[in-house]
């Protein structure tokens, strides 16, 4: 069986890529000229400078998203197509619909175009689609999606161009919430902050998380389970984690007490546009601090349990301590 990976080389992307070579299947991944491929430089096989198969079970593919030309021959032979690629951080709004809406719609036009009848096409997309909870319970599937940012627009968005062509490919929308775990960047500054005895805080508020590893978990169980087909799923841990949860976790970790640095939110958008002037992809920005207005973030997993088997396996103390580990090791902390 041949899988198709887009964003193979970002944090969620690396970690699946291993997780469907580990079960044996042929991984094709695509790639830009310009992407890193550190993370799974070690998988691939002699051959992959070239879009010829090689003889391991991870093969690059060049091409983008943005180019449906360059999609036709990534997708001609696959059985599975695992869409992550996307944009999740940008100083210009207009990118997150050029990236996430228009690359979506050039992926599946390509796979129409093809006539290849695939098994699944998995689209990674999030909680920003549905929006924050606005009375403090879980949202559910049924939940009427009311993003908050333009990140969360652009991937509800990218979900109707999905759902517009459910009649002729076997699609299923997974929305996870914050996704930590080794390689990830944006938890990390977090580590780093209260490393030296600052957690940055707006006040309390509440988030559903998914470690990496039970993300991953949740998007493979959608390949064997026919009951995902056309469906949406919220793939995260059941438990409700406050801010100073998180970072009480991290802190015992170091062995090590914190100060609050405690941020109005009224000076939260003047802050993100000073920190876009001199990191335009970083994850402070005026689109993040949208988000941040709303101190419920929470999602319900309970029908990915139920439809697809999904539970999660991992505490919040083992992933912190697996992440900090993983930190440590690749001399990040």
């Amino acid at each position: 069986m041949k899988v198709l990976v887009t964003g193979a080389t970002g944090f969620i992307g690396s970690h699946l890529v291993e997780a469907l070579a580990g079960r044996g299947y042929s991984v094709k991944c695509l790639v830009r000229s310009s992407s890193n491929l550190r993370w799974i430089e070690t998988l691939l096989s002699p051959a992959r400078l070239t879009n010829l198969p090689g003889t391991s079970s991870v093969e690059l593919f060049y091409g983008d998203c943005q180019d449906i030309n360059s999609l036709k021959g990534a997708v001609e032979d696959c059985d599975y197509v695992f869409h992550l690629a996307g944009l999740t951080k940008t100083g210009d709004t207009d990118n997150f619909f050029r990236v996430n809406v228009n690359g979506t719609e050039n992926l599946v036009n390509a796979i129409t175009g093809t006539g290849r009848r695939l098994k699944r096409f998995v689209f990674l997309s999030s909680l920003a689609a549905v929006g924050p909870s606005l009375n403090g319970r879980p949202v559910t599937e049924s939940t009427e999606p009311h993003p908050v940012s333009f990140y969360g627009k652009s991937k509800l968005e990218a979900e109707g161009v999905v759902y517009s062509v459910r009649d002729r490919i076997p699609v299923t929308i997974i929305r996870p919430p914050a996704v930590y775990g080794p390689r990830d960047r944006d938890f990390y500054m977090l580590f780093k902050m209260i490393k030296r005895g600052i957690f940055p805080y707006w006040g309390k508020t509440f988030y559903s998380l998914v470690y990496v590893d039970d993300l991953i978990n949740g998007i493979l169980f959608t390949m064997v389970n026919e009951p995902a087909t056309g469906k949406l799923y919220f793939i995260a841990d059941s438990n409700v984690y406050t801010n100073e949860d998180i970072a009480f976790e991290i802190a015992g970790i170091f062995e090590r007490s914190f100060i609050k640095l405690r941020i109005p939110k009224a000076v939260m958008p003047l802050f993100a546009g000073i920190s876009e002037r001199f990191n335009k992809g970083g994850i402070i920005n005026r689109d993040k601090i949208r988000e941040l207005h709303h101190p419920y973030w929470l999602c319900d997993s309970t029908l990915a349990t139920q439809e697809l088997g999904y539970k999660s396996t991992v505490t919040l103390k083992e992933g912190i301590k697996w992440t900090a580990d993983w930190y440590r090791i690749n001399r990040w902390l």
